[in-house]
């Protein structure tokens, strides 16, 4: 490895480094308040580490820097994605001062763990050879089981063994569909893959070659696990339950930014000489996965196994998005499927993470995960419920909140795409949703409350509840800047 490669890897080196400080000044102070001081401070060196690559750049379409033997690419794309992931890691970490402050054991490691694991989210959106992703994946799930069981009860067991397990699983399908696709093409770098499948395609069969074919399918399965895709998605409702809130909220928001970045640049890298192939599956598992999490969420009681249905059908919206690869545009131009996930995973993290700080305040007063325990809440806590309401809003899709710019932009791809048949079904989806959400909504408006004591605040996780919150409103008013930014970023993978 040499000292260019250290400086292209510098953003999740540093990251690394900063989970072990972390760790020293637990082992080294009492006070544990520091904790989450050193670990949002200290983020400000991969993010200025990370802006210093994106200056590097310049302003030319599809810069790129590659290291260690062409393994890492540093582009805006990967750049992009560590932005989000770093942006979600130092939320969740503020989020989280109220529940270390009351957890006896491990609360350095806590951190660690947490930005272990977003290290490995940043290096998968960056790495460019099949052998380097399924480390990167394994980076990141492994902390995150950890994470899961964090809070040593029964259901906080049970959620990480279950992630452990079920993980494990998906990651030997993968690692045996990319088996497959290496023994087809002879090389696992995806512009190799990209290079032999232009070269050897059967026109006549599906993928160019049934071996492939079965190969592209389990690396499909693999990811859909990552990003809680139908029928992939068994493991969530239970690890969104059992896991510690701000961990549910982690999980939801950061590893399915990291699962859609890897998406993205292994199909539409490695696997563009068969897009419209694996286009037309990612739009069947789209359309299931909308239906399936939607229908499902209505009939749940808890709030937190509400959202994990929630999140496998925000899952099947953003996978009409990279669906639709396949768009009729103008010679010159790409299509705004990639762009459009990028813009909806910022919008998602603010929006699921404003509805996460919200049940976190709420659920320590009350006690209670059940959608009930938030009857009378307007009154109780009425910044809380607003905050929460519009969330519910955004989840939804009504203007003028992020949610309904993301859907705006990957319906309007899909529908250049020739895919209105998957947009019909994302519309109907959203209608159904409808019931759901806004059930919250009536809980904690129209529902009388329990008692009239008021719900107290911690003021750290209050900051990050606002940020969040303000930035459903910014994005939904003003998408332009952020969507020039994933234009820019996208524009890599063509």
């Amino acid at each position: 490895m040499t000292l260019h490669d250290v400086y292209l890897l510098s953003p999740e080196l540093s990251l690394a480094a900063l989970g072990l400080v972390v760790i020293l000044v637990d082992m080294t102070f009492r006070n544990k308040g520091l904790l989450a001081i050193v670990s949002v401070v200290g983020l400000a060196v991969p993010i200025a580490l990370s802006l210093i690559l994106w200056s590097d750049l310049g302003g030319e379409p599809g810069a790129q820097m590659t290291g260690i033997f062409g393994t890492l690419a540093v582009d805006k794309f990967s750049l992009f994605i560590k932005f989000l992931v770093l942006g979600v890691v130092g939320l969740v970490i503020m989020s989280s001062v109220g529940y270390v402050s009351n957890i006896r054991f491990f609360p350095g490691e806590y951190h660690g763990l947490m930005l272990f694991s977003a290290s490995g989210m940043m290096l998968l959106a960056a790495t460019t050879d099949l052998i380097s992703i399924y480390i990167a994946l394994e980076l990141t799930s492994l902390p995150l089981a950890a994470l899961a069981a964090f809070q040593r009860d029964s259901r906080s067991t049970e959620a990480g063994m279950k992630f452990l397990l079920l993980s494990a699983m998906s990651s030997a399908v993968l690692l045996y569909g990319m088996a497959l696709v290496y023994g087809f093409t002879g090389t696992t770098h995806l512009d190799g893959i990209l290079e032999r499948l232009g070269q050897a395609l059967d026109p006549s069969v599906p993928f160019g070659s049934y071996g492939l074919f079965i190969g592209v399918v389990m690396v499909v399965a693999g990811f859909g696990f990552k990003i809680s895709a139908v029928p992939f998605q068994m493991w969530v409702p239970d690890v969104y339950e059992g896991a510690p809130t701000p961990v549910t909220a982690y999980l939801s928001v950061a590893s399915k930014a990291a699962g859609f970045a890897v998406i993205l640049r292994v199909f539409y890298v490695a696997f563009g000489e068969i897009s419209l192939d694996w286009s037309g599956l990612f739009a069947v598992l789209s359309a299931l996965s909308m239906t399936v999490g939607n229908l499902v969420a209505i009939a749940q009681r808890n709030i937190k196994r509400m959202l994990a249905y929630s999140t496998i059908a925000h899952a099947g919206y953003l996978l009409a998005g990279v669906a639709a690869i396949a768009a009729r545009v103008p010679e010159g131009e790409s299509s705004i499927g990639p762009s459009g996930v990028l813009f909806y995973l910022v919008g998602y993290a603010f929006t699921n993470l404003a509805a996460f700080f919200a049940i976190i305040a709420i659920s320590n007063r009350t006690g209670s995960e059940m959608i009930s325990s938030f009857a009378g809440m307007g009154r109780r806590a009425p910044l809380l419920a607003i905050v929460l309401a519009f969330a519910m809003v955004s989840l939804l899709g009504i203007p003028p909140t992020a949610g309904f710019m993301g859907k705006l932009y990957v319906f309007s791809a899909a529908m250049k795409a020739d895919l209105a048949w998957l947009v019909v079904v994302g519309v109907v989806n959203s209608a159904v949703s409808a019931y759901y959400y806004l059930r919250v909504v009536r809980v904690m408006y129209m529902t009388d409350p329990e008692d009239e004591e008021r719900v107290p605040v911690v003021r750290v996780p209050m900051v990050a509840l606002y940020l969040t919150g303000l930035g459903i409103l910014a994005l939904g008013v003003f998408p332009g800047p952020i969507m020039n930014v994933a234009e820019k970023a996208a524009g890599v993978l063509f």
